[in-house]
Formats: C-alpha cells, sequence, structure tokens
C-alpha cells in the first residue's frame, strides 16, 4: 500500500513538471488573449447601470486597449505569436516580449489601483463618454485590421 502511494507521488510529480515545462516553451501571444470586449453596450444601456458597474466596464475597455494599441503595427488580434510574424522564437526576443508583459502588467496594475480610487468621484455622464470612446476605438481597431488586410 505504501509502495503505491510513492509510486502515486512520483507520477504526479512527474507529470506536473512534464505540464509546466511544455507551457514555458509555448509560443506566447503578442497581444494578451485576455484583451478581449464581452460585450459592446449603446449609451441607453449604460445609462440603467449603476456606476459601479460602468467602473468596471470603463477598466476593462482601458486594460484591453493598453494591451493592444502599442502592438497595431505588427497585430490586432490576441493569439498571433512571433513565431505566426516571422520573428525568431528566440530566447533574446522572448525576454523582450516578457519585459514588455511585466511592465504591461505593472503598468495596468497601477492605473487599476488609480481607477478604483478616483473614478467613484466622476460623473455618470463622463464615464458614460469614456466607455462609449474606448468602444469606439477598440470597434476602429476591426476596421484598422479589415484595411490592413486589403
Amino acid at each position: 500500500m505504501k509502495g503505491k502511494i510513492i509510486l502515486l507521488s512520483a507520477l504526479f510529480f512527474l507529470t506536473t513538471g512534464a505540464i509546466s515545462a511544455q507551457a514555458k516553451n509555448a509560443p506566447r501571444s503578442i497581444i494578451s488573449t485576455t484583451a478581449l470586449i464581452r460585450k459592446y453596450h449603446d449609451q441607453k444601456e449604460l445609462s440603467g447601470m449603476q456606476k459601479g458597474e460602468l467602473l468596471e466596464l470603463y477598466i476593462e475597455r482601458i486594460k484591453v486597449l493598453v494591451k493592444t494599441l502599442p502592438y497595431i503595427a505588427l497585430v490586432t488580434k490576441p493569439g498571433v505569436t512571433m513565431a505566426d510574424l516571422g520573428i525568431p522564437d528566440d530566447s533574446e526576443h522572448k525576454k523582450v516580449l516578457d519585459n514588455q508583459a511585466l511592465g504591461t502588467t505593472t503598468f495596468l496594475d497601477t492605473t487599476v489601483e488609480f481607477q478604483r480610487k478616483m473614478m467613484p468621484y466622476s460623473d455618470k455622464g463622463n464615464l458614460i463618454a469614456a466607455i462609449l470612446f474606448y468602444e469606439s476605438t477598440l470597434k476602429s481597431l476591426h476596421e484598422f485590421n479589415e484595411l490592413n488586410e486589403m
């Protein structure tokens, strides 16, 4: 019985190690796969929401824009890797991508903390206008992508 437990434990650790090793070597997306908007809204719909809901939408849109805009000359959609673009998938380029991801995360953490502390004091109408502006910008990225594919 004791031998089975040791064997199962060893298999568990080996499997876990193999899975994490594969994840480290897997090609990473240039634009984070979390840079997506679940739903776009209109002014009437936003007007019916509470300020707390609006703040969450506002923050979500900021995150998507920050994770997308710096890369539009390369790519506009999440899921595209360096290899897809012909960028060498070597340690130098991976390090640059990792540093950029770290910088983006640090910036977003600071920005979201600021938004959560300060935006509750904003006017609801201004929040709605900002959300609609951000959504318009995100929609224009889709148009940019269509023009770029021609």
